[in-house]
C-alpha cells in the first residue's frame, strides 16, 4: 500500500516509510504480522481495515516501526504521548507534597493515577483553583492517607458555585447531580466507591468474586 498519511510524522528511511500506523495481526507470542500500512492516523488504518477484502480476525491499527521481516516493532504513537502529556499536566493540579510523606510502596499514589485516568478518559478535568481557568470548576480530588483513598467531589463553575446566577437550589440540585456522576463513572470503571457525605471515596478496584 503506497498511500502515506500526512497529520502524524513519519520515520523515512532509505525514502520508504518505517514507522506508522499499521494494520497487524498479532502472534500468540512476540510482535504482529503487518499487513497494510503505513497510515497516516488511526482512524485511517481502521477505515482501510473495513475495506480489505478476506481480512483475518483479530486485524487492528498499530502504531510502530516494520523489520525489514514483515513484522511489527511496536512503539508510543504521537497520541500516545499526547496522552500521557496530558495525564502528567492533570497530576500536576494535585497539591503540591501531597506524597512527601508515604513509601515508595504505598499504594495511595497508583490509586489516584488510576482514578485521574479514569476520569480523565471520561472527558472531565481536574479543578485546579490556582490555574488561569480556576474559574471553569471541574473535579476535587483529594488523596487521603488516613481513609486509605481518594476523596472526588464537583465543582461547579463560578458563575453557580460563588455567584449563584441561577439561585441556591438550582446549585445545590446540580452540585449532587454532578457527585453522583462521578461515583458512576468511577463505578463504572471497576473503582471501589463509597458515598461520604455529598462526595465519594475511592478506595482501589472492587475484589472480583
Amino acid at each position: 500500500m503506497s498511500g502515506v498519511g500526512t497529520r502524524f510524522s513519519e520515520v523515512v528511511l532509505g525514502g520508504v516509510v518505517r514507522q506508522g500506523w499499521w494494520l497487524v495481526v498479532d502472534e500468540e507470542d512476540g510482535p504482529g504480522f503487518v499487513l497494510a500500512g503505513p497510515f497516516g492516523d488511526r482512524d485511517e488504518a481502521a477505515w482501510a481495515a473495513g475495506g480489505l477484502d478476506g481480512a483475518p480476525a483479530g486485524l487492528h491499527p498499530v502504531y510502530g516501526a516494520r523489520r525489514a521481516d514483515g513484522l511489527l516493532r511496536r512503539r508510543s504513537s504521537p497520541q500516545d504521548r499526547a496522552w500521557w502529556t496530558y495525564l502528567g499536566e492533570q497530576l500536576d493540579r494535585l497539591p503540591e507534597g501531597w506524597d512527601a510523606d508515604l513509601d515508595d510502596e504505598h499504594p495511595l499514589p497508583g490509586l489516584v493515577a488510576e482514578v485521574v485516568s479514569a476520569l480523565a478518559e471520561a472527558g472531565l478535568f481536574l479543578y485546579d483553583p490556582s490555574g488561569v481557568d480556576g474559574e471553569l470548576g471541574g473535579v476535587c480530588l483529594t488523596p487521603e492517607p488516613a481513609l486509605d483513598g481518594v476523596v472526588v467531589s464537583w465543582r461547579q463553575h463560578d458563575r453557580v458555585s460563588r455567584e449563584q446566577v441561577h439561585g441556591a437550589a438550582a446549585d445545590a440540585l446540580v452540585q449532587q447531580v454532578m457527585n453522583r456522576a462521578l461515583g458512576e463513572v468511577l463505578a463504572v470503571r471497576g473503582l471501589d466507591v463509597e458515598p461520604l457525605g455529598g462526595a465519594h471515596v475511592v478506595r482501589g478496584e472492587v475484589a472480583l468474586t
